[in-house]
């Protein structure tokens, strides 16, 4: 298939982190070099792949907690949550872009502006895209992979065509259970999968704040679900937390360097087991 880059560059995206609360602004550029999707923070260069994965955590809070976002970095400089723009990007079709980071620290995070992928599918959109001269191979999926953590699933199984689905289960909120699907489209993913936003429970939301997290937000900012649903909010879509699950399993799964041919299931899984199943794919993929 066809690279893709950009046309131009969009015009600068600032905004504050989730978690740091720090400010910092990105601009997305095209990469005509064939190299995939690279951070350049400062003089790095840090490619947008699981190689890179930074285990620093976006806040001396996690520090002993599974990963609550995707980081990437080196021995000097890290950027976090960066899923949201990867999933931007995959949900596009772009395979290859330079995401130029602008922090204060050697430590940056991605703004996380309205919690979705959307205003980076904004941004993307009305710089344009345009194919590249040269081409990449899909990793295609020859046997199923599975991988597990407790109650927690990602299933890869060999397909023609790539899908992507995410089943949600939260039975004591008004969340409760639904499974989304996206079939690789890029129309699909503007409309259903980009607008979904980040979301905490409220006992959840609570309890970060009282670890100093989150206290440059409120409900309004950000969704949190309480016991009659969104406080000081209202769902943009249906099945929202579903469909934002997916969204973030789109962006954690691009960091394998290539469109991916499979059909992926992903039942209660987060970021730690993402991760996981992209080590294994590109392991398959590699013998």
């Amino acid at each position: 298939m066809q690279r893709i880059t950009l046309n131009q560059s969009t015009q600068p995206i600032s905004g504050i982190g989730l978690f740091s609360a720090q400010p910092a602004t990105i601009t997305i550029e095209p990469n005509e070099s064939a190299t995939g999707i690279v951070f350049a923070f400062n003089d790095q260069q840090i490619p947008a792949h699981i190689g890179s994965l930074s285990t620093r955590p976006a806040h001396p809070v996690f520090a002993q907690m599974k990963p609550r976002c995707t980081s990437v970095g080196n021995n000097t400089h890290t950027i976090a949550t960066i899923e949201h723009i990867l999933s931007a990007l995959a949900g596009l079709g772009v395979t290859d872009a330079i995401i130029r980071v602008q922090s204060d620290s050697a430590h940056a995070e991605i703004p996380i502006l309205d919690g979705s992928s959307m205003p980076f599918v904004d941004a993307i959109l009305d710089a344009g895209t345009q194919q590249l001269d040269t081409t990449i191979e899909p990793i295609r999926v020859r046997e199923t992979i599975e991988v597990r953590d407790a109650d927690a699933l990602i299933s890869i199984e060999p397909s023609e065509t790539p899908s992507y689905t995410y089943h949600i289960d939260y039975p004591d909120s008004p969340i409760g259970m639904s499974s989304v699907t996206w079939y690789g489209d890029r129309d699909e993913y503007i409309s259903s999968v980009a607008p979904a936003r980040t979301f905490s429970l409220e006992h959840e939301a609570n309890q970060m704040q009282s670890l100093g997290l989150f206290t440059h937000l409120t409900p309004e900012d950000m969704l949190v679900i309480g016991d009659d649903g969104p406080i000081d909010n209202d769902f943009r879509i249906d099945e929202e937390c579903a469909r934002h699950k997916l969204l973030d399993l789109i962006g954690d799964l691009a960091m394998v360097g290539a469109p991916i041919v499979a059909k992926i299931s992903a039942n209660r899984s987060g970021h730690a087991l993402a991760h996981d199943a992209a080590r294994a794919i590109l392991d398959q993929s590699k013998n």
